[in-house]
């Protein structure tokens, strides 16, 4: 006999960062796995530690991660996390990034500027890591910086099923908050039935961050429910401000469905006293107590995270948990 043939035995392994454990141990309870028990801590001058109490050999190895405040601290988490994966032989890392950091940095606007977005991909590589599960990068563009497979997920189906329900039979509009999330307006609309789309026409000076100047809404939104989408919010200044250009004119009501609720300061107290009826988001990052308001609903992503992380691990097709849609 010239060959030894060995049984093709495989074991997903779970391993969750201290960004926003909570999210990794409800997709382990969907998966029906619990996220691997580690040690992971800081030294006096902030350098961080981490060793994984199981043997992760031969694993096929799924790290979550919520890169939530303190980015860079997370991040170096999660290199430090597949590092430690890689030197204990893991055959395969897939990191899952329910929220991409840096992805607002994707291209460069002028000169002697970083594309960071794709530092993050190379870094990601060079850790080890062989795959990237995330959820609605803020461009698609972002998939090719990495050097290997990209699961990009969609949570439109989550917001927009609730959407449905909680305002079944009023006349809505889909709205973008700026021309850049015009294209995810429009699958919004084909989602929705078809209603109608407008967007909201503004200028922003790129070298002042968070700070918009939003102008006017082009499109039909009197006597509507007008829906904003977009892909996180941050300070709340950009869907604070569509909601009163919206309402001067005459919308019935302003809704805002978001995938990443960033929230930083002062985006709680904006959202409180903006003329805002709802904001709908998912748990891709932590809320605190002090971020969460009445007019907050937060829907949860470990169902579809749990559902792809069981497609890659079966050597599935993710693009299929939503109808051939990439």
């Amino acid at each position: 006999m010239g060959s030894i043939v060995a049984e093709n035995r495989k074991s997903l392994m779970l391993f969750s960062g201290r960004g926003f454990p909570e999210l990794a141990t409800e997709i382990g309870e969907v998966l029906g796995v619990a996220p691997t028990p580690s040690d992971a801590y800081e030294f006096a001058n902030g350098e961080i530690f981490v060793r994984f109490r199981e043997s992760v050999r031969g694993s096929d190895a799924f790290v979550v991660q919520s890169i939530t405040h303190g980015v860079n601290k997370w991040v170096m988490e999660t290199l430090i996390m597949i590092d430690a994966l890689k030197r204990g032989s893991a055959k395969r890392i897939t990191v899952v990034l329910p929220f991409y950091p840096y992805s607002r940095q994707d291209k460069k606007h002028r000169g002697r500027e970083p594309i960071s977005a794709r530092l993050v991909a190379d870094l990601l590589k060079t850790a080890g890591a062989n795959r990237i599960l995330t959820v609605d990068l803020h461009t698609a563009q972002i998939q090719g910086f990495f050097d290997g497979p990209v699961d990009h997920l969609f949570a439109m189906d989550i917001l927009a099923e609730y959407v449905q329900r909680k305002y079944a039979g009023r006349p809505m509009t889909v709205v973008a908050p700026d021309s850049g999330r015009v294209r995810v307006a429009e699958r919004w609309t084909d989602r929705l039935g078809g209603c109608p789309l407008a967007f909201i026409h503004k200028t922003r000076d790129p070298s002042k961050p968070n700070q918009v100047v939003a102008n006017r809404v082009v499109g039909d939104v009197e006597d509507r429910v007008c829906l904003i989408v977009d892909d996180m919010i941050d300070t709340g200044g950009t869907i604070c401000k569509a909601a009163e250009i919206l309402h001067e004119a005459k919308a019935a009501d302003v809704v805002v469905a978001s995938t990443h609720a960033l929230l930083s300061d002062p985006a709680t107290e904006r959202l409180k006293n903006g003329r805002i009826s709802e904001v709908v988001v998912t748990n891709t990052l932590p809320l605190p107590p002090e971020k969460q308001l009445d007019k907050l609903t937060v829907l949860s992503i470990a169902p579809l995270l749990a559902r792809a992380i069981r497609e890659v691990f079966d050597d599935g097709s993710v693009t299929t948990l939503f109808g051939g849609l990439s």
